[in-house]
């Protein structure tokens, strides 16, 4: 039962496949740090390998065929792709999910602040975090601001070269003797996490004068007035770029690898497969780490009415169409797993652990310790999909995620049961989860667009 490392048989084609595969995903990682820019990033890819916009086809009044390839985005944070297929899309569909946004710090509507001559933006965490993780990195700032006027003004800081950096600070080891008796989740609080940004008065004020010197610096940089921040969205990220990691190469370390790193091969893989059977659909959504709420999130309306609009398109929308085509699915609901850690060996119970190097992971079940959240795929779905690797000669491997009795996650995998379809969660194992710098396998990367390519490509 044990799986073989995939590393060990690769050719000399395969691993040029493999390093190529990589570097399209250190750049994927590199340009798409928040849900917007990966939005951006992913259309972009996909317009260039021949989708269009399903607005636009309406608005020509066109009618989608066999073979068309269409794309619908929501609010600029979530999106979904279509090839349609030979057979009836009644029949159902090939779905590949995963999520774009991952852990990070939000500017609160109201941030900026001065106290004892430095500057601070106000933060609120997004997502599952060890606070104390985040401070002392230099960090950036990427997003949004929208003015009155509806004019959109992006942001992004500390990713060039000759970009300042934002930190958080953290008290010196030399005066840190209360601190360190305190527990983990307390060492840092969640009203703690300001960013430092500034320090230099702006001697033209008599009060306030450092927080005066940023103010306007945004007004003559960006034209930004204070009160924008009431309409902006920025997320405070770690700044520098995705890297091989190993002296041999054979990881990659970055930022926001949960879930991009499904997103990537889920997205490639939709781009290389050609002349479905089946239709064919990625759906890439937001809110995930905040429990997949709001509109851009897996629990809204926003993949019901794209399937809904793509019926449409065909001449073919009733509601009981609707539901047949989403009930006859089949989905991979492709969410990171939690690679086992040799040094918290403790925390996983070894034999249903994921390893870096052994491919593709399924969970049948994720949920908190009785499955409390759980998808929980049917034996007869893991049954086909084990074919399904197989035949395409796809590395994969079982797992949980750790000893039943720690905790546990969820994914979107168990909102799109709700429509009757097979579900099941399958993805890429990785280090440091959840933290500022993930790690995963190149090797792992390479066989989840594998497996993700044969499972599209089934009938």
């Amino acid at each position: 039962m044990e799986r073989k490392n995939a590393w060990e048989a690769y050719t000399k084609e395969e691993m040029e496949e493999l390093e190529s595969l990589n570097q399209d995903y250190l750049h994927f990682l590199n340009q798409g740090k928040t849900e917007r820019e990966c939005v951006t990033e992913i259309v972009k890819q996909a317009e260039d390998h021949g989708y269009k916009n399903l607005k636009e086809i309406q608005k020509d009044g066109k009618k989608i065929q066999i073979g068309d390839k269409v794309y619908v985005v929501g609010m600029k944070k979530i999106v979904a792709l279509f090839q349609i297929g030979k057979q009836p899309i009644e029949q159902g569909m090939q779905i590949l999910g995963a999520h774009i946004d991952s852990p990070r710090l939000d500017v609160k509507q109201n941030p900026l602040f001065e106290n004892s001559d430095f500057a601070y933006l106000d933060t609120h965490y997004y997502g599952g975090i060890k606070k104390y993780q985040w401070v002392t990195l230099p960090l950036a700032i990427h997003g949004v601001v929208v003015k009155k006027d509806g004019s959109v003004i992006e942001i992004c800081i500390g990713e060039k070269e000759e970009d300042p950096v934002f930190c958080i600070t953290d008290l010196l080891i030399h005066l840190s003797q209360q601190q360190m008796e305190k527990k983990a989740n307390k060492v840092i609080e969640g009203e703690d996490l300001n960013l430092l940004i500034g320090s230099r008065p702006l001697a033209s004020e008599e009060k306030e004068k450092v927080q005066a010197g940023v103010l306007e610096l945004l007004k003559q940089q960006y034209d930004i007035e204070e009160e924008d921040f009431l309409s902006a969205e920025l997320e405070i990220v770690p700044a520098g770029k995705a890297r091989e990691a190993g002296i041999d190469r054979s990881m990659i370390m970055a930022y926001g690898q949960d879930d991009r790193v499904c997103a990537f091969t889920s997205l490639v893989a939709m781009l290389e497969t050609e002349e479905v059977e089946r239709t064919a659909c990625c759906l890439l959504v937001d809110k995930e780490e905040i429990g997949s709420v709001g509109a851009t999130g897996m629990r809204s309306r926003f993949f019901e009415n794209a399937v809904a609009e793509i019926l449409d398109a065909m001449d073919q929308y009733n509601e009981l169409t609707l539901r047949r085509t989403l009930a006859n699915s089949k989905m991979l609901s492709s969410d990171v797993s939690a690679a086992f850690d040799p040094t918290y060996a403790s925390a996983f119970e070894k034999k249903n652990a994921a390893f870096f190097g052994r491919g593709l992971v399924f969970n049948k079940f994720t949920g908190a310790r009785g499955k409390s959240g759980s998808n929980d795929a049917n034996a007869e779905y893991m049954a086909f999909l084990r074919k399904v690797m197989e035949d395409a000669n796809v590395y994969y491997q079982t797992a949980e995620l750790g000893k039943v009795d720690l905790g546990g996650g969820g994914t979107i995998a168990y909102i799109l049961s709700l429509y009757g379809m097979e579900v099941i969660d399958s993805g890429v194992a990785v280090l440091n989860m959840h933290a500022p710098w993930e790690i995963t396998s190149k090797a792992d990367v390479y066989e989840a667009k594998k497996g993700y390519v044969a499972f599209l490509k089934c009938k």
